[in-house]
C-alpha cells in the first residue's frame, strides 16, 4: 500500500480520535453533565414525536367478520363508527387511552344478522380484545422507534454546530430570540399532539351535536344490567327500528353470555367425576369442529381445567369456509387457550385454503403438515390438514392432493417413523379415514379426528405387524348441526375430549358430553389397550 493510501485509509480515523480527544470530558462531572445533556437533548425531540406519531397511527385487521381500522385515542373509550345505517357505540377502557374503530365491509347482508353476531361476540370477547390491544401495542412500538431515531437529530445537531459555532449563537442570542424559540417549539408540539387536522369542521359540528347516551336510557325494554350496561349510543336520528335491531340483539347477548357462563361456571364441579393425572401423566384436551362457535371456547378450557388438561390438540373446522373474516374464531381459540404448554392443530375440509392454518401457526399453534413432530412429555405426533374443500354448504370439493394419497403418506411417514425407533404415539386428522391406513398397518398407538360430528370409538384395532392402536372420534366442540355454529346457545349436543399420557404413550381418554339443554354428560374414564408392544423403539 503506498503511503498516499494509508494516509486516506488512515486520515477519517486521525479525525474521529481528533475529535474525541479535543471535546473530552474536563472531569467526571463534567462528562455526566455532558451526557445529561445530550439525553434531554434527545429527549425534548424524541418524546413528542413518538407521541404525535402514536396519536396519529392506525392499523388495518378483521374484527366481528368486518374489515377495521383501528386507531389510537385519548379519550379512555374504545368507540365503535358502525357507519351511516347504525349508530355508533363507545365502551369506556377504564385507561388514560383509548381506541376509535372504524368499521368497514362485511359479508353479512342484512343488519339482524350483524347484530346477532355482535351480541354472541360481545358476550366472549377476549379474542377481539386481545387483538386490538396487541394493534394499539404495536403502534406504540412503532411510533417509540420512530420518535427515538429522530430524536437523535437533536445531539448530531448540537455535534455538527461545534464548540466554537455554538459559542458564536450563544453570544448573538438574546432574551427576545431565546422566548420567542420556547414559543414557536411549544406551538409545535401543542399543534403535533392535538391533531388538528383529524376532522373537518362539518364532521366536528356533527358528532358536538350527537351526544351519547346510556344503553340503559336507548333500549329500556331490554332490562341492560351488569357489564354491558356501561356501553353508550350516540343520538341523533335513530329511528324505532333501529332501537329494535339493537334490543333484540341485546336479548341474544343476554341469552348468551347467560348459557356459556353458566356452563363454565359449573365445570370445576366435575372435577369429581373426571380422571386426575397421576405422576408423570399429562392430560390432552381434543377439540373438533369448532365452526366459528366461540362461545364453547371458555366452557372447553374450564372443563380441561377441571381434568388437570395442559396440552391442546385441535382436529380442525374451526371456521366454516376458511374466509379472513372467521379470524375473530381463530383469535377466540388462540387467546383462551394461551396458557397451554402446547397447542397442536389440524385444519379440517371447512378450513378452506392456507388462511386458518396459517393464522393459527401465527398464534402460537403448531400446526401438522406431515412430518412427525415431537411434543411435550414426550408425545410424538404426526397430522396433515384435510386435503377437501368445502364451504358453508354440505358439498366437499377435492383439491390437488387425492384423499387416499394424503392417507397413504401418513401411513408412509408413521411407519418409517416406527423403523427407526421413533414411534408415532398420536395421528392428528380431521377425518379418521385419514388414519385408518396407518392403524392397519400397525404404525401408530391412537388416531384422533372430528369431522362427524358426534362420536365414534374408540375402537381397537390390531395392525398387520401385530402392534395395537385405537381410533377415536370427538363430537363436534362448537355444537355444530351444520358448518357454522355461532349462536346464543348449542344447535346440537357439543364435546370435548380428555385423553391422557404416561412416557409419551397414551393410556385412557375420557369424553366429556354438553346437550343443548345446558346439562353435563361425562363418559367413563377408558383405558386404552397397550399400543405397539412389538414396534421398534419400546
Amino acid at each position: 500500500m503506498t503511503s498516499s493510501a494509508r494516509f486516506l485509509s488512515a486520515a477519517p480515523v486521525t479525525r474521529v480520535t481528533a475529535y474525541l480527544l479535543a471535546h473530552r470530558p474536563r472531569s467526571w462531572r463534567h462528562g455526566v453533565l455532558l451526557a445529561v445533556g445530550y439525553v434531554v437533548g434527545w429527549a425534548v425531540i424524541a418524546v413528542p414525536v413518538a407521541y404525535a406519531s402514536f396519536l396519529h397511527a392506525e392499523r388495518p385487521t378483521l374484527i366481528a367478520g368486518h374489515d377495521v381500522t383501528v386507531s389510537p385515542t385519548r379519550d379512555g373509550w374504545a368507540t365503535f363508527d358502525l357507519g351511516a345505517f347504525l349508530p355508533d357505540m363507545r365502551y369506556p377502557t377504564d385507561h388514560t387511552l383509548g381506541v376509535h374503530i372504524d368499521v368497514g365491509a362485511t359479508t353479512l347482508d342484512n343488519y339482524d344478522t350483524i347484530i346477532k353476531r355482535y351480541a354472541v361476540l360481545a358476550s366472549q370477547p377476549q379474542g377481539e380484545v386481545s387483538k386490538v390491544t396487541e394493534l394499539v401495542h404495536d403502534m406504540a412500538y412503532a411510533a417509540a422507534f420512530q420518535g427515538a431515531l429522530i430524536g437523535l437529530a437533536g445531539p448530531a445537531l448540537w455535534l455538527l454546530v461545534g464548540r466554537r459555532r455554538r459559542r458564536e449563537l450563544a453570544r448573538a442570542l438574546t432574551p427576545r430570540h431565546a422566548a420567542l424559540a420556547l414559543v414557536l417549539g411549544a406551538i409545535v408540539v401543542a399543534v403535533s399532539a392535538s391533531r388538528p387536522f383529524e376532522d373537518s369542521p362539518t364532521t366536528a359540528s356533527i358528532s358536538a351535536s350527537s351526544g351519547w347516551q346510556p344503553i340503559t336510557a336507548f333500549v329500556p325494554e331490554a332490562n341492560v344490567t351488569g357489564e354491558a350496561a356501561r356501553l353508550q349510543i350516540q343520538g341523533g336520528l335513530i329511528t324505532r327500528g333501529t332501537q329494535q335491531l339493537i334490543a333484540s340483539g341485546f336479548d341474544t347477548y343476554r341469552k348468551s353470555l347467560t348459557f356459556y357462563s353458566d356452563l363454565a361456571d359449573r365445570a370445576p364441579a366435575l372435577a369429581a367425576e373426571l380422571h386426575q393425572p397421576g405422576d408423570g401423566e399429562v392430560v390432552a384436551l381434543l377439540v373438533s369442529d369448532r365452526h366459528d362457535n366461540v362461545g364453547m371456547d371458555t366452557v372447553s378450557h374450564a372443563i380441561g381445567t377441571a381434568g388437570g388438561a395442559t396440552v391442546l390438540f385441535d382436529a380442525g373446522d374451526d371456521t366454516s369456509a376458511g374466509q379472513p373474516w372467521e379470524a375473530f374464531s381463530l383469535d377466540s381459540v388462540s387467546k383462551v387457550f394461551d396458557d397451554y404448554d402446547a397447542r397442536y392443530g389440524v385444519a379440517g375440509n371447512h378450513d378452506n385454503g392456507a388462511f386458518a392454518g396459517d393464522y393459527l401457526a401465527a398464534h402460537g399453534f403448531v400446526m401438522l403438515t406431515g412430518d412427525p413432530v415431537k411434543g411435550v412429555a414426550n408425545i410424538r405426533l404426526l397430522g396433515a390438514p384435510d386435503p377437501r374443500s368445502s364451504g358453508l354448504g354440505s358439498g366437499i370439493r377435492p383439491t390437488a392432493v387425492p384423499f387416499d394419497e394424503q392417507a397413504t403418506e401418513l401411513a408412509d411417514a408413521a411407519c418409517a417413523a416406527d423403523a427407526a425407533g421413533q414411534r408415532v404415539s398420536t395421528l392428528l386428522v380431521h377425518d379418521r379415514y385419514l388414519g385408518a391406513q396407518t392403524l392397519e398397518r400397525g404404525c401408530v398407538d391412537l388416531v384422533l379426528s372430528g369431522h362427524l360430528h358426534i362420536q365414534a370409538g374408540p375402537t381397537a384395532v390390531t395392525g398387520a405387524n401385530g402392534s395395537a392402536g385405537t381410533t377415536y372420534t370427538n363430537g363436534t366442540t362448537g355444537g355444530a348441526a351444520y358448518a357454522f355454529a355461532l349462536g346464543s346457545k348449542l344447535r346440537r349436543d357439543a364435546e370435548v375430549t380428555l385423553v391422557t399420557y404416561r412416557d409419551g404413550q397414551p393410556i385412557g381418554l375420557q369424553a366429556v358430553g354438553i346437550h343443548t339443554t345446558g346439562e353435563y354428560a361425562v363418559a367413563p374414564y377408558i383405558q386404552l389397550p397397550v399400543a405397539g408392544e412389538q414396534s421398534a423403539g419400546r
